[in-house]
């Protein structure tokens, strides 16, 4: 058999010669992919991690020195001043009860995703799955005009606070007055979420 050069030739770039061009395309990719990853953990560290640095760690360990807070009703203008911004505490309503949030401060603390909700009656925003400022509403809201669908899923975020959270009392709607609790409801209901 003559060696003609051409054999040779054919030979390295058969089935050898594609598969270690695939490889290095594979490689390539790979490298591509991992450089994309490592860019997204970066912005989102610097989107949430740096949120815990030193002033977020301090605010997460001001917010864990707090007390208990005492059961009580809040008018809407009450519970807009626990938006973690003027107080350390963080509240919000739904579906006209009131969580104490403050230890889930980083999700809803004012850089938090979840901020907007701080310190607001929440159960719109949470029914609709919407984070625009615009559909919580300033006055309040009876959520009349929520279908269904929409008010189960307010309830059933109502239980995940419950579960999760203190319920520190009621949404008042105007005119209404507030409950006066006593000490011993406000140290068994606490008893009894721990």
């Amino acid at each position: 058999m003559a060696d003609d050069g051409q054999e040779r030739l054919r030979t390295e770039e058969g089935p050898a010669g594609g598969a270690a061009l695939a490889g290095g395309e594979m490689l390539l990719l790979g490298l591509g992919l991992l450089a994309l990853a490592l860019l997204a953990a970066y912005r989102l560290y610097l989107r949430w991690g740096a949120r815990s640095g030193p002033g977020g760690a301090a605010r997460q360990g001001e917010a864990a020195a707090l007390p208990r807070m005492k059961r009580r009703d809040f008018s809407l203008e009450q519970l807009r001043e626990f938006d973690g911004a003027r107080n350390p505490r963080i509240l919000l309503a739904v579906n006209g009860k009131v969580f104490d949030v403050t230890k889930g401060s980083k999700f809803y603390g004012p850089e938090g995703p979840y901020g907007i909700f701080a310190g607001r009656d929440a159960s719109r925003g949470l029914a609709t799955f919407c984070l625009d400022k615009d559909a919580l509403r300033d006055e309040y809201d009876d959520l009349s005009d929520l279908n269904a669908v929409q008010m189960e899923s307010v309830r059933e975020w109502e239980m995940q606070f419950k579960e999760k959270y203190d319920y520190v009392g009621r949404l008042l709607k105007p005119g209404e007055e507030p409950s006066e609790y006593t000490d011993e409801e406000d140290t068994k209901d606490h008893t009894k979420q721990e």
